[in-house]
């Protein structure tokens, strides 16, 4: 009976760690561009726009990739995160965007302003 159990238990231990193989992962501040086109979602004009925004700087984060990289918003950077791409090692979540959002929203607003200011005069 042990000698099943073990057997069972070392099963799936190594189904999970195959599992958890099948799932690499890319991370953006380290990847080459082919590296980069093999997340599925990121084609040659994305992975040079990562690139030429990560020469630059390093991302810190999600939402730092949000802010800096044209044509990567909140659902593109959940697509790219489910196939892979982590920034620092980390996958997206949805509250990953909010400070961008917010950083938005407040652009929106001053540009409102000062077309309203300019208006005005």
């Amino acid at each position: 009976m042990f000698k099943k159990l073990f057997l069972a238990v070392l099963a799936t231990l190594s189904m999970a760690l195959f599992s958890v193989a099948a799932l690499a992962t890319t991370d953006i501040n380290k990847a080459s561009q082919a590296q980069l086109e093999e997340v599925k979602g990121i084609g040659p004009a994305m992975s040079t726009r990562i690139l030429d925004e990560r020469k630059k700087s390093a991302f810190k984060n999600w939402d730092d990739v949000v802010e800096r990289v044209k044509g990567v918003g909140p659902g593109n950077a959940a697509k790219f995160s489910a196939n892979g791409l982590t920034v620092n090692g980390e996958a997206f979540t949805a509250s990953s965007t909010a400070t961008a959002k917010t950083k938005t929203e407040k652009t929106k607003v001053d540009r409102n302003s000062n077309k309203d200011a300019n208006a005005k005069s």
